[in-house]
């Protein structure tokens, strides 16, 4: 399934089956089974309350010790089914221990107007749950705001640097038609929150200013767990058009991680202009850390640990087209930035292994559990 919900899961469930536990995932029916180290379940038609059932006869067959809901509303199809389901499950025997995930604590859309709604959505899942798991700092103080004690997990990278064989830099340059331009890259699907309409205009300013630059799209447009994707990607879509970027701008498609890979490291800066800020609960620039790409985003309100301005990021105001542009131009001229941010995000890169974020999470569960 494309998207980030899907691939994290998958990391995490190799992971913690390499350290040598079952694991079990049960997923929608649009899930695909492959020879993993995990089983996979894709028996859920549709995130309403009568997925409850096939939740219950899972449990009942293969007798869990730990239920980890993995988190994002779009996911679930914006119903509160899965919200509530601690609360049902409560009224099994022997029910496993529960723990959630929030991999993006922001109130999610329910229904319009729906005001309150939205934060009792959040509060009654976490409350439901034995423990709360959060990926990044600013979901930490948000979960304090729901009187959570929060345990901080981050994610890795949802993409393993690893090329095709035989892979050539410059041949796959000259494949998208880039000689001695500056190639950007983008990595993600479009969403609102991602600034991509930023990027878009500042790509044109570049142009109209006399710069050699082309920008690469690296993944598919929109994703299964949010439909809020398609609508943004056509209204992108239409932008692209208005700006006549039509030779400049490229487009991957989606493609398998090999090919993900290699377009990321063909490209010279990989510009990810999040409206919200940089965050490490962001796969696309965990991506772009493990790869050992110069980064330009944008500055979050609250401070990220680990992401120091000059030496493995830059950072721009969100929805500043003219700054974007002079950063990226600032980079573009330098060689030696380009590689100083590049080495510095591979060395941050470090701390974000699959391996130390599952042992972590095995720690976590054994606590709870009292192994």
């Amino acid at each position: 399934m494309v998207g980030g919900m899907g691939d994290y899961t998958r990391e995490l469930a190799k992971a913690l089956a390499k350290l040598g536990n079952q694991v079990s995932v049960l997923t929608s029916v649009l899930g695909q089974e492959g020879g993993e180290s995990f089983a996979l379940y894709p028996r859920v038609s549709k995130w309403g309350f009568s997925s409850w059932k096939a939740i219950r006869t899972l449990i009942r067959e293969i007798e869990p010790q730990i239920l980890h809901l993995q988190y994002q509303s779009a996911a679930y199809g914006m119903h509160p089914a899965i919200n509530l389901l601690p609360w049902r499950l409560r009224l099994i025997r022997h029910r496993p221990l529960l723990l959630v995930t929030f991999h993006d604590l922001r109130v999610p859309y329910l229904f319009p107007k729906a005001g309150p709604v939205r934060r009792w959505a959040i509060a009654v899942l976490a409350k439901g749950c034995d423990g709360v798991i959060v990926t990044n700092v600013g979901d930490e103080v948000e979960a304090r705001g729901y009187g959570l004690e929060p345990y901080l997990i981050p994610i890795g990278s949802n993409i393993s640097p690893r090329l095709p064989p035989g892979y050539d830099r410059e041949e796959w340059r000259a494949r998208w038609g880039v000689k001695d331009e500056t190639l950007l890259s983008y990595f993600g699907l479009l969403h609102e929150s991602k600034g991509v309409e930023t990027l878009f205009r500042a790509l044109a300013r570049l142009l109209e200013g006399g710069e050699r630059v082309k920008l690469l799209v690296v993944g598919g447009k929109t994703g299964a767990s949010d439909p809020t994707t398609t609508d943004y990607a056509h209204r992108m879509e239409a932008l692209w058009r208005e700006l006549r970027l039509a030779d400049q701008l490229l487009w991957t498609g989606y493609v398998d991680d090999e090919e993900v890979s290699a377009n990321l490291l063909a490209s010279d800066i990989c510009v990810l202009p999040y409206k919200d800020g940089a965050s490490l609960r962001r796969g696309s620039l965990m991506a772009a850390l493990a790869h050992g790409l110069p980064i330009i985003s944008t500055r979050p309100s609250i401070q990220v640990k680990g992401l120091i301005e000059g030496e493995n990021i830059v950072l721009v105001p969100p929805d500043d087209v003219g700054a974007l542009v002079a950063k990226i131009q600032e980079l573009a001229a330098s060689e030696v930035l380009r590689r100083r941010l590049g080495d510095g995000a591979k060395r941050l890169s470090e701390a974000f292994s699959w391996e130390r974020i599952a042992e972590a999470t095995v720690a976590l569960y054994s606590s709870f559990a009292g192994l």
